[in-house]
């Protein structure tokens, strides 16, 4: 969440509660990367609290780079991956889950590129305007085309698959994605999270209505 360090805790808070109730709500395997979304969207807002804390308190200077890197590596390394293996796992017909491996094999690559440009150059978080802006000092022909690689796999992939109402959170994702470009571009990332509630609430609604999977008779021997 952006804006405060009470309000990235508070929402922090929020998305925790949500993510366990959202993972309560399961009925398979193939459902918990899915589930996990709300959760995961806890930790990094919790993780931005701490961002905002050093940056805005001089006794917790010390701590800048470390929450810096890992909110960096959740939304930019984890989510290109996390969220069409999601959709991947979920997926039942085939012509669909092969079309989503393809997506996933994009994000792994972006994921990589972009462990190398953090390990590589330097994170420089600073507040700008009540965001909190990270500059990532990369060569400038890197953001469009990582930009657009980060598109495909995180905002197409709910838009593939099958799984009824993950439509609704690709729009949520494109929409917030669309705003935070055009109002926000100088702190998209930070910015973007501020979604997260209403992205997080969509996949409890999608876990809630979900049919339960009726085993085969196979799973039920193996089962015992």
């Amino acid at each position: 969440m952006c804006f405060s360090t009470e309000a990235s805790f508070g929402a922090g808070a929020i998305l925790t509660v949500v993510g366990i109730a959202t993972l309560r709500k399961t009925k398979s395997r193939s459902q918990l990367a899915f589930a996990a979304i709300p959760l995961i969207f806890g930790i990094q807002q919790f993780i931005e609290g701490f961002v905002w804390l050093s940056l805005s308190n001089a006794d917790y200077a010390y701590l800048k780079q470390t929450p810096a890197y890992l909110f960096l590596i959740i939304a930019q390394v984890v989510w290109p991956i996390w969220i069409p293996l999601s959709m991947f796992l979920m997926e039942k017909e085939e012509k669909l889950k092969k079309f989503l491996a393809g997506l996933l094999a994009i994000g792994i690559i972006l994921s990589l590129c972009v462990i190398y440009n953090l390990t590589t150059y330097t994170i420089l978080p600073e507040i700008m305007e009540h965001h909190i802006h990270y500059t990532l000092n990369i060569p400038s022909w890197m953001i469009p085309i990582g930009g657009f690689l980060y598109f495909l796999p995180t905002v197409i992939s709910p838009f593939v698959s099958s799984v009824k109402r993950t439509n609704f959170l690709g729009m949520t994702i494109l929409t917030s994605y669309l705003v935070s470009k055009l109002f926000f571009e100088q702190n998209v990332i930070s910015v973007w999270c501020f979604f997260a509630a209403l992205m997080s609430v969509i996949v409890y609604v999608v876990i809630k209505d979900v049919p339960e999977h009726k085993p085969t008779k196979k799973s039920r021997s193996f089962r015992k």
